[in-house]
């Protein structure tokens, strides 16, 4: 069984992202943030992520755009040009697009958490990113970290 885990970092503080994450136990956190470099949240942006994941919790950062939804399909969904359902449709299309299912080596996203700055995943690509790798391999196991 692969455990795959989905994290937002909105409306956490760093004490309880951390801690959520290391009580997982979680060994990378994969960013699939667009921009990494955002302003959310203070201990979110993309360097200062990779150096608390590793020095507080030893977990490995990674940022992954081939996980990202393109900035046009974010900002439609964001202008409401697209609802939600349509923005699922894309979102899905592009990783097929991208060939993810064909470029990931599954195997390896055991205690893989995926990151991306909503706080829950109902209208979240992570969500639909882990459920996409779930449909290429039924043993993964979904947990979203809330």
């Amino acid at each position: 069984m692969i455990q795959l885990y989905t994290i937002g970092f909105t409306k956490k503080s760093a004490e309880t992202f951390f801690t959520m994450l290391k009580d997982s136990g979680v060994t990378r956190l994969v960013d699939t943030r667009i921009n990494n470099v955002s302003q959310l949240s203070g201990f979110a942006k993309g360097t200062d992520l990779k150096y608390f994941s590793g020095e507080l919790v030893n977990i490995f950062y990674e940022h992954n755009i081939d996980f990202a939804p393109a900035k046009e399909l974010l900002s439609l969904y964001r202008t409401k040009k697209l609802t939600w359902p349509e923005y699922e449709i894309e979102y899905l299309n592009l990783l097929d697009t991208r060939k993810i299912a064909q470029k990931i080596n599954i195997e390896k996203l055991h205690k893989n958490c995926l990151l991306c700055s909503e706080h829950k995943p109902e209208k979240c690509h992570r969500r639909l990113l882990a459920e996409y790798l779930q449909q290429v391999r039924n043993d993964i196991q979904i947990t979203h970290l809330i």
